[in-house]
């Protein structure tokens, strides 16, 4: 299976905050943020495979500023890691006051995602290509995190058979 460049798959998508996307105060509702992540993510990740594919887990949305109603928010997303049949796409978001001109990193995610094919089962995945020192080092640290994450799975598993453990 020949790979694909990160490159390929990138996407970025903006939209302005309304006041439905918001509390009363004026403040962008995390889950708006949070559905955005995935919409972006989940391009990606079908551009990689070029099949359907599916969020399988979100491993770390840190939020660092808030978005406010009028905000230009901008997301971008790139693979950073293929396994055979699994993947992680990083997102980046940024928010810019439209009137100041202020841009702030308001959000980081990184989520997994499975490719299916047209039954429902588990797709292998071309293997991606790293073209820049970036995209090694975010690859290395997918690595890194795709190893605690099934580490916390097979921990995870023994909790659900042991109903003593906490």
């Amino acid at each position: 299976m020949e790979g694909k460049k990160v490159r390929d798959s990138s996407v970025v998508m903006a939209q302005q905050m309304n006041p439905q996307d918001a509390n009363p105060a004026g403040n962008v509702h995390g889950g708006v943020i949070m559905k955005l992540i995935d919409t972006a993510a989940g391009v990606a990740a079908i551009r990689h495979a070029r099949s359907n594919a599916v969020t399988a887990s979100v491993d770390r949305l840190d939020f660092y500023h808030p978005v406010f109603v009028g905000d230009f928010v901008t997301l971008r997303a790139s693979v950073n890691f293929v396994g055979r049949a699994s993947m992680e796409v990083g997102v980046r978001v940024e928010s810019e006051n439209l009137l100041t001109g202020e841009r702030l990193h308001t959000s980081t995610a990184y989520l997994t995602y499975v490719s299916l094919d047209k039954n429902g089962k588990a797709l292998a995945l071309p293997p991606l290509i790293l073209e820049t020192d970036t995209q090694r080092r975010r690859h290395g640290e997918a690595k890194t995190r795709r190893e605690m994450r099934l580490a916390e799975k097979t921990h995870e598993k023994a909790c659900q058979r042991d109903q003593d453990i906490p």
